[in-house]
């Protein structure tokens, strides 16, 4: 991940039109992005369609990017509303239709431990899960997670500390060690 004045210097050159800057921004932040719906979501496709969905709305609203604001709040904001909208709006249809089969998508596995990352993940309440995404996958601070989540730093650090201790408490019901 680059730092965040090459991201801000991307993003106001995507503003004001230069396009190979939209694709820097595209080729650099989509590997943090998808891998942000891939835990927040059941299968890759879904996954695959948010962030595109992602990408056309910050195509949509890039003029509300402020300059010297960091990028990545402002991006993950962006896609947390997008995946919230989408399960509106699946759990509408759902309720229409009934799902005729869903395939098993391949674990994510740490090969250093065996851990099936995506399983110990799930077992998380949703909205701890996305702090631990974005603090630990996405390498942002406490700060920006408060902004893209619309919550202060110490509601972050709440949720957080609570699912570190529920991961821990995970891995050492499976065997993993009880060391803090």
């Amino acid at each position: 991940m680059p730092p965040d004045a090459e991201l801000e210097s991307l993003m106001v050159r995507y503003q004001q039109g230069d396009l190979s800057a939209a694709s820097e921004l595209v080729t650099r932040l989509s590997p943090a992005l998808h891998r942000f719906f891939m835990v927040q979501v059941v299968s890759r496709r879904y996954a695959d369609d948010l962030m595109q969905e992602t990408w056309l709305r910050i195509h949509e609203v890039r003029h509300t990017y402020r300059p010297g604001q960091p990028v990545l709040p402002w991006l993950y904001a962006i896609a947390r509303h997008i995946r919230v909208d989408q399960y509106r709006k699946a759990r509408r249809v759902e309720v229409h239709e009934q799902q005729v089969e869903r395939l098993p998508e391949a674990a994510v596995f740490d090969r250093a431990s065996g851990v099936d990352i995506n399983a110990l993940l799930a077992g998380l309440p949703e909205s701890q899960r996305e702090v631990v995404v974005m603090l630990k996958v996405s390498g942002m601070s406490l700060e920006e997670v408060a902004r893209a989540t619309s919550s202060s730093v110490g509601s972050v650090k709440q949720k957080a500390h609570r699912a570190y201790d529920k991961l821990r408490e995970l891995l050492t019901s499976a065997g993993f060690g009880n060391e803090r």
